[in-house]
């Protein structure tokens, strides 16, 4: 691209025109301050706090919204400048009521810095028109929302609108619903949005004598969790992790992607059975639960198209509970299963009683990875210093293809990888599929195999996932599998995850898990040698397979909102 001279502060930079001035100021080390700015979004500046000064120009300009041009010169530091921003800044601070020992942006608050910088003074009074409102496993708090319209901008489903005094509220059309993707916390940069908290729940089940604890953690957190403690972005800790879940007081340690081993023997053989029935295609994963939730809202004609595959928490968490509670000689009702996820949609699915086994949930209690994180440094934790360790036998043993659940794709290529091997006796070629990894949002690939062509669709998000419905509509022949995602790049990015996420940092801990699945000697489920003995041990039984494997999906209303008095007592 074509550069251009500009000067910032006096110093002279040849930069890429196009791009905005915060852009540049970034790319050269040069501070300019921003609150509602996210990489990922179309810019609105809302917050006021980035404006600069340009030469020639009688007013302010936004840094994240102006481009550069041929000869500019900015200033991006003056008296004026200071006292514009300590202004605008005076203005979020009426509007947003400092509560920052619960807060998802606690230790890395920008909001924070910038009051302590501009030496503002907190200022928000609690009024009776701000509500804390509960949908589902989110809190929506208006005591904090500044208007910065960043939660509008993600909503994938139209749920979150703007009232008349610029605070977030809930839709009232009925024909909207949230589906506790959980984009709208990570995309909120004042922690206006939360997902419910469980803390004071489980420091009461570890000090219950009575109870097995039993702890699994989801793919994609041994690449995310580190970030957490200042390690670099996408750094795989999996030992790390494991080390201090058993520190933090967990008494097993098991790897919800051995539970993706599962769901992949499953899936796979639900797919085949599909292809050679030809009946209920496309095969539709159920992995996501908000993808699930959004389905069985606004598609529930689609709902036989879903695989009754469990999702691999929940596999899990039946398998602990029923084949080795049973090997263990431990009461199913004795074991509480906590699932760490990068999901707040995971907090619902657990509550779905069609999951339930003889009256009994396969998980107890799911945290998101920021929950995890603040419950190790509760306990003086850091996962920098701790030394690694291996997950507990027999349900610690994953294959990388249960591994890259966590990343857009993985979920289809761990399933095709197997169903390649049951079609054909061997199996698939390395990056056979590689064409439906990464970020795009729709991906599309057809894979031969035996001379069978699948037509296999991997959407990347809710917003495309609603394009790929609209054209099922049209044409239900146009696919043989789909595989959704609601949160964009997938769970790397899920709503659970550590603050800030974007598009970098999302591809960053992607490349991590791929990496993971790369040196692996065990890259298959169906060659688990784990899985292969419970297969053996316990799931000759059909019917015990059908019930702990496998589940069913009904069209489902929308989800109450109720007012609650207080945050606290809810939140992360």
């Amino acid at each position: 691209m074509e550069k251009i001279t500009i000067k910032i502060n006096s110093k002279i930079f040849s930069v890429e025109q196009e791009k905005t001035i915060l852009e540049v100021a970034n790319e050269n080390g040069i501070e300019i301050p921003t609150l509602c700015f996210h990489p990922d979004l179309e810019t609105k500046h809302h917050c006021g706090m980035c404006v600069v000064e340009i030469a020639g120009e009688e007013n302010l300009k936004h840094a994240c919204a102006t481009v550069v041009k041929e000869g500019m010169e900015i200033e991006t530091e003056s008296e004026n400048l200071f006292e514009e921003r300590k202004k605008s800044l005076d203005k979020i601070l009426k509007k947003h009521l400092l509560e920052c020992d619960d807060c998802v942006w606690l230790g890395h608050c920008k909001l924070l810095e910038l009051t302590k910088k501009f030496e503002a003074k907190p200022i928000a009074e609690k009024k009776e028109s701000n509500q804390v409102l509960q949908v589902g496993t989110m809190v929506f708090d208006q005591t904090k929302c500044i208007g910065c319209e960043n939660c509008l901008s993600v909503c994938p489903t139209g749920f979150l609108e703007m009232n008349d005094q610029a605070k977030v509220q809930c839709s009232t059309d009925e024909k909207k619903d949230c589906i506790s993707c959980g984009q709208c916390i990570l995309h909120c940069p004042v922690g206006a949005i939360e997902g419910v908290g469980e803390f004071e729940e489980l420091e009461k089940i570890f000090k219950d004598d009575k109870k097995i604890t039993v702890v699994q953690f989801a793919p994609s957190i041994r690449t995310s969790i580190g970030e957490e403690f200042g390690m670099e972005t996408g750094k795989i800790v999996t030992g790390q992790l494991v080390s201090a879940l058993k520190k933090v007081g967990f008494d097993y340690v098991f790897d919800t992607a051995t539970g993706a081993d599962f769901t992949t023997m499953e899936e796979a053989g639900e797919l085949i059975e599909r292809l050679e029935k030809k009946e209920k295609l496309p095969a539709m994963t159920s992995c996501c639960p908000a993808w699930v939730k959004f389905l069985e809202f606004n598609y529930p004609e689609f709902i036989p198209n879903l695989c009754t595959s469990r999702s691999p928490q929940t596999m899990l968490g039946g398998i602990v509970k029923n084949y080795w509670g049973a090997k263990m000689n431990i009461d199913p009702q004795n074991i509480f299963v906590v699932s760490v996820m990068p999901c707040v949609a995971k907090k619902y699915e657990i509550k779905r009683p069609e999951l339930e086994v003889d009256g009994v949930a396969p998980v107890d209690m799911v945290l998101t990875t920021r929950e995890l994180a603040r419950l190790l440094k509760k306990n003086k934790l850091d996962l920098k210093n701790i030394e690694k360790s291996q997950a507990d036998d027999p349900l610690g043993l994953a294959s990388g293809a249960g591994v890259i659940y966590g990343s857009s794709g993985g979920v289809f290529e761990s399933a095709l990888r197997t169903a390649y091997f049951k079609m054909i006796g061997k199996n698939l070629p390395e990056d056979a599929v590689k064409e439906i990894r990464g970020f795009y949002g729709i991906k599309t690939k057809e894979i031969e195999i035996e001379g069978k062509t699948i037509k296999v669709c991997v959407v990347s998000g809710i917003k495309n996932a609603k394009k790929v419905m609209e054209q099922l509509k049209e044409n239900p022949q146009l696919y043989d599998a789909v595989e959704v995602m609601a949160c964009p790049g997938g769970c790397i990015a899920g709503g659970g995850q550590p603050v800030p996420t974007n598009k970098k940092i999302a591809r960053k801990r992607s490349a991590g898990l791929y990496v993971i699945d790369r040196e692996k000697k065990l890259r298959f489920a169906h060659e688990n040698s784990a899985v292969k003995k419970v297969y053996e041990e316990f799931f000759k039984d059909a019917k015990i397979r059908e019930q702990i494997l496998h589940t069913h999906f009904s069209a489902k209303g929308r989800t109450q909102i109720k007012k609650i008095k207080n945050s606290k007592e809810t939140n992360e």
